[in-house]
């Protein structure tokens, strides 16, 4: 059936000019400042760890990564940080850092870029800064650039993008605060029961060489890294591949998803983490790597496998990758060697491939970017785009209206360029300017034995084995000592291989470049890895875009606040009973206030309290923990309703409790006022 363009786009948003540069990367990063001294048996590095929340507004903002319109926030489960890492040996230093967002997209990497400049001068930079993304779905929409991420977010959001980049640069900040002289120890192992391939079709098409590396088609690399400083753990980073989707685009609580609880189990249930009480003792990152067609999701189904409950499926997974970790560190082996960065960019739009990196020798171009018509229908295992079909007419949006071009015709050269895909959206064609970036930036950084390859894509377990190929080949290591750091500095969604990107299933049609794509990255990174072996200089590339200031955003902000006749703000509309058995469940329900008023990022809506025999009443969890979930509803135009649940631990101290809320309102004349709700006691025990 022949769809028109504007149904698809349509449909997909409720579903769904370079400069140059002259400038030359340095063969090995540049100037770092004062370094940490080495003490005997210090492994010879300088390590600091640092945390902070990149929570967004908990009401009324478009969740990223399922593009469903509908799917805006209505309050918060498992709050987002980001963890920040610095890493030093003789006088060089890297950052890296685990954000729990959708994805690290480049507006998010200039600003925290920036932000760091003014901060520290060149001590951290493009060049040994690298930001990567967990890639959960169930946390705020908003902080791109790039229109075709903002489609179903209605427009940029200025909340989402202060809190993620505050939210980063403030972990990196503390990061080196921490810093110390302090050993690293790698260890490595395997998980099996936290990841599926949703794309089994398009994997089987790959050769058999390739086929063989994974014999069950997924990837169940864990590597581990344990940064201990005077004697005593720190961090922990765990990569491993599996998509950040446990939690549906039925959710509406914003969550971190199974790696948050991962790094939630490491840092509050192991190591007594209190979020809310300044620098934590210890930092524990799950970091992505080449998961594109790795789903949690293990029955296939979305929110379906090892249950049907998307909690319990976010905690299990969650689970198993934080004993995965803690398996392969206790084989860890102590590890040295130096640190070293380098970063270069490249226009993916329009890249020469040599025929040594593509499948039948022969050379080959990229494509400028556009989308298939599988890429509208989404991933039915993640996250299914279209109910179904045909593509129904009459959807409208503010936002796509207002770019305007979703008539854009699709010509015969571009279709020709991007074959065997049926091209939905030709996102380099549309107005003002190309919906997604073409210039993006390629990354190579050591960590003694460990090197990382960083790009901005999701990459299927295939596509990132040829580039870990490419660039050990290249560095002359062996192939376990590359991983692929997918969603990495920025985004332009998957990269298959050419043979996957024959049978067009939702990777290969999100593979904007067209079918050479992995073909230029493999030419590319090898080339990034060649000059980083010989410590040589490479030119630093064309310049990333900056279209910050062509940004419409038309969701609607919160107004002032109501309150139901002949109540107060703060006012309990629900108490709890007067008592309850441990692992029972205790509700209670707040007149409340818009939270987009007050975000309260590193802080809470609510805190459970215990009375102690002082009579003081004392934090014991808070929203933004697991035990704790914040639902947040809207009573006519004006009203808010704050709902909290706390699952009482089996173990809880047996005492007197009670919830206490923090919000604020807005007046008419625009003034925020702070209110606190408290409920009466309960008995628990």
């Amino acid at each position: 059936m022949s769809l028109s363009r504007r149904a698809v786009l349509a449909r997909s948003v409720a579903g769904s000019a370079p400069l140059a540069a002259a400038a030359a990367v340095p063969a090995m990063s540049g100037p770092l400042g004062a370094t940490a001294a080495a003490v005997p048996g210090s492994g010879g590095y300088e390590i600091g760890v640092g945390l902070s929340d990149i929570t967004g507004p908990a009401a009324e903002c478009g969740m990223m990564g399922y593009s469903q319109l509908e799917q805006q926030t209505a309050g918060i489960h498992l709050r987002p940080r980001a963890r920040a890492f610095i890493i030093g040996h003789g006088g060089r230093r890297i950052v890296f850092v685990v954000a729990e967002n959708g994805m690290i997209f480049q507006s998010v990497h200039r600003g925290v870029l920036a932000e760091l400049a003014r901060r520290f001068g060149d001590r951290y930079t493009e060049q040994n800064v690298l930001l990567t993304s967990t890639h959960s779905h169930a946390t705020c929409g908003g902080s791109s650039n790039d229109y075709a991420y903002n489609l179903s977010i209605l427009g940029f959001q200025q909340q989402v993008y202060d809190a993620e980049v505050d939210g980063i640069v403030a972990a990196i900040a503390a990061a080196d605060a921490d810093l110390g002289p302090g050993s690293l120890a790698l260890g490595r192992g395997e998980l099996h029961n936290a990841s599926v391939n949703r794309s089994r079709v398009a994997w089987e098409l790959n050769p058999v060489a390739d086929k063989e590396h994974f014999p069950d088609a997924i990837d169940p690399a864990v590597t581990a890294l344990s940064l201990v400083k005077g004697g005593r753990q720190v961090g922990a980073i765990t990569w491993f591949a599996t998509h950040n989707t446990s939690m549906t685009n039925e959710n509406r609580l914003i969550s971190s998803d199974n790696k948050g609880y991962a790094s939630f189990a490491y840092e509050h249930i192991e190591h007594g983490v209190r979020y809310l009480d300044g620098a934590p003792d210890f930092v524990a990152a799950f970091a992505q790597t080449n998961a594109g067609d790795m789903s949690p999701n293990l029955n296939l189904r979305q929110g379906s496998g090892p249950t049907e409950d998307e909690f319990e499926n976010t905690r299990i997974l969650g689970e198993r990758q934080y004993a995965a970790s803690k398996a392969a560190l206790a084989q860890a082996r102590s590890m040295s060697g130096p640190v070293d960065s380098m970063l270069c960019y490249i226009d993916l739009a329009d890249i020469a491939v040599d025929g040594r990196f593509t499948p039948d020798g022969q050379p080959r171009r990229t494509a400028p970017a556009a989308a298939g018509v599988s890429l509208i229908a989404g991933s039915i295992e993640d996250g299914p785009g279209l109910p179904g079909a045909p593509i129904p007419e009459g959807v409208r949006n503010p936002f796509l209206q207002a770019l305007g071009g979703q008539d854009a015709p699709v010509p015969a050269w571009l279709a020709d360029a991007q074959a065997p895909k049926a091209i939905a959206v030709p996102f380099a064609l549309l107005p003002p300017v190309a919906w997604v970036p073409n210039v993006l930036p390629i990354q190579l950084v050591r960590v003694g034995e460990l090197y990382l390859a960083a790009a901005g894509g999701e990459f299927t377990i295939t596509s990132g084995l040829r580039v870990r190929r490419a660039v050990a080949a290249a560095l002359g290591v062996p192939l376990e000592q590359v991983l692929l750091q997918g969603y990495a500095n920025a985004y332009h969604e998957y990269v298959t291989t050419p043979e996957e990107y024959d049978s067009q299933q939702y990777e290969g049609a999100s593979t904007l470049f067209g079918r050479y794509t992995l073909c230029a990255y493999q030419q590319e990174f090898a080339r990034l890895a060649t000059a980083f072996a010989a410590r040589q200089a490479v030119p630093r590339g064309p310049a990333p875009r900056d279209v910050s200031n062509l940004q419409p955003n038309f969701q609607p902000g919160a107004g002032p606040d109501t309150v139901p006749l002949g109540r107060t703000f703060g006012d309990v509309l629900t108490q709890p009973a007067p008592a309850y058995a441990p692992g029972t469940q205790v509700a209670a329900e707040f007149v409340s206030a818009h939270p987009k008023h007050n975000i309260r990022r590193n802080g809470t809506f609510l805190e459970v309290q215990r009375q102690q025999a002082s009579g003081e009443w004392v934090r014991v969890a808070n929203e933004g923990e697991w035990a704790v979930k914040f639902f947040w509803s809207k009573r006519g135009t004006a009203e808010s309703v704050a709902r909290f649940t706390w699952d009482i631990p089996a173990d809880a101290t047996p005492g007197r409790y009670r919830f206490q809320h923090y919000a604020d309102s807005l007046s008419p004349d625009g003034a925020l006022h702070p209110f606190t709700g408290t409920t009466n006691d309960f008995q628990v025990g």
